[in-house]
């Protein structure tokens, strides 16, 4: 059944999905894969359910950072008792910025992220320096990192006896970098599957890592916390780059 819409000029069918009424004649026939808000407009489908949102959030909190950081840590404190001191420190000014994020986040009930806290705080210039900041220096960077590490943890069982070849980890960064964007441009669905894998292989990868050293305190094997301070002297430039890498382990906050 036809009736005519509120402008008298487009025809509108009451029950049908060619126009929705209180659309302008404007706006396109909705297609198969979309739907339709309460206002009548159109939308993406919703596809990230709650396990897939649970699966991004942990994979943003637990990233590549924990994986990397303890090596540079002890490295440039010397010591394991001031390399824990590190990782305490890093971890309660994580927690002050969690926090802080925690209360911005009920205050300003906007999606945008840093953007929108800087808009609101700062004004306009200063948010879009920083969106391109992220764009151009920030996000390239930490996606180099994780895909670096993930190049050579993959390559590790294969060169077990020797030293892996540089190219060898560029080569596999790349081609990880690419299927990654392919997936994500091809379908929603299939980039959130990958997504809980990965979580999982991430959160495995931990258990082993935490559970059988748990199980070595408990039996007593405490020789490495003897003496802890004992080491090389901290110096001036390695506690800074401690605590970048302590920093860089917990920016999942």
């Amino acid at each position: 059944m036809y009736k005519k819409s509120a402008s008298g000029d487009v025809p509108v069918i009451s029950k049908g999905s060619c126009y929705l009424e209180n659309e302008s004649q404007d706006m396109l026939p909705s297609k198969k894969g979309q739907d339709h808000d309460r206002n009548g407009k159109v939308v993406l489908k919703k596809k990230v359910t709650l396990l897939r949102g649970i699966s991004i959030i942990i994979g943003t909190i637990i990233g590549a950072g924990i994986f990397i950081s303890p090596k540079g840590i002890l490295q440039h404190t010397g010591s394991i008792g001031m390399s824990l001191t590190v990782w305490t420190a890093c971890g309660i000014l994580s927690l002050f910025g969690a926090l802080c994020y925690a209360e911005l986040g009920t205050c300003i009930k906007k999606s945008g992220g840093h953007y929108t806290y800087i808009l609101e705080a700062f004004g306009p210039l200063p948010a879009f320096v920083r969106v391109w900041v992220e764009l151009l220096v920030i996000r390239p960077a930490a996606t180099a990192v994780i895909s670096l590490a993930f190049g050579r943890y993959i390559l590790e069982p294969l060169f077990i006896q020797c030293e892996i070849p540089d190219l060898a980890v560029k080569l596999v960064t790349a081609l990880g970098i690419t299927i990654v964007m392919v997936l994500n441009s091809m379908s929603v669905s299939w980039s959130a599957r990958i997504q809980i894998f990965l979580t999982f292989c991430k959160l495995i990868a931990i258990l082993i890592i935490i559970v059988p050293g748990v199980m070595q305190l408990i039996k007593g094997e405490t020789q490495n916390f003897k003496d802890a301070f004992v080491g090389k002297d901290v110096s001036v430039m390695g506690l800074p780059l401690a605590f970048y890498s302590g920093m860089y382990a917990y920016a999942g906050w």
